[in-house]
């Protein structure tokens, strides 16, 4: 069952295992201290759910909680080939809990960028970007959601410290952090403010326009 795609889709939807982890306990902790108190989480990339349960547990009833996954991974750097999830069975194990409780949860089965593109939501507290991440579509991510975060807000980058002493992680993520935050300098309004295990944080300066 561990790698068995259809295995693993009905054992998940029927509440017999649990999402599989894909974030360590500190850079859970670390999304809950992040999500607490926020209005609209964007998580990019959800798999089977395991952070998906981090947020929701972390947010409130009045919270709106949007989540972005194709289910295809077109590029093949996200996850193992027999790793692949169904949105049927992940959308089950995170509706268990009493009605009436936790965020709004929306999803959105599409491309993060195509999402992005179109958004007319709220300004967003924290963007989770754990999606493709082959470097140009987590670079892409990055282009096309930062400017929906609110002054004061996060952008988390998942598996993105493989170039640093002691961390980890994998080349596409880590070289777009680099690249932006590293190489010359942060964009303008944004720096780093946390680094965990695999997890690099940026924030949005709260005196920021617009």
């Amino acid at each position: 069952m561990r790698d068995n795609p259809k295995l693993r889709a009905i054992a998940l939807a029927s509440g017999l295992i649990a999402p599989r982890p894909m974030h360590s306990p500190a850079e859970a902790a670390l999304l809950a201290c992040l999500a607490d108190r926020a209005r609209c989480v964007v998580e990019i990339g959800v798999y089977e759910g395991s952070s998906a349960l981090v947020l929701r547990d972390a947010l409130s009833t009045s919270a709106e909680l949007h989540l972005i996954d194709p289910f295809v991974d077109q590029s093949g750097w996200s996850l193992r080939p027999d790793w692949r999830a169904s949105p049927v069975a992940t959308k089950l194990a995170l509706a268990r809990r009493p009605r009436g409780t936790g965020p709004n949860v929306c999803w959105h089965i599409a491309r993060s960028q195509d999402v992005g593109r179109d958004w007319r939501g709220p300004a967003v507290d924290l963007v989770f970007i754990d999606g493709d991440h082959h470097p140009d579509a987590c670079l892409e991510d990055w282009d096309v959601w930062h400017s929906h975060v609110r002054p004061g807000g996060w952008i988390a980058f998942h598996d993105a410290r493989d170039s640093r002493p002691g961390g980890s992680g994998s080349p596409g993520p880590t070289c777009v952090v680099d690249r932006l935050f590293r190489a010359s300098g942060p964009p303008e309004d944004w720096s780093i403010v946390e680094e965990c295990d695999t997890m690099v944080v940026v924030q949005r300066a709260a005196g920021a326009a617009g």
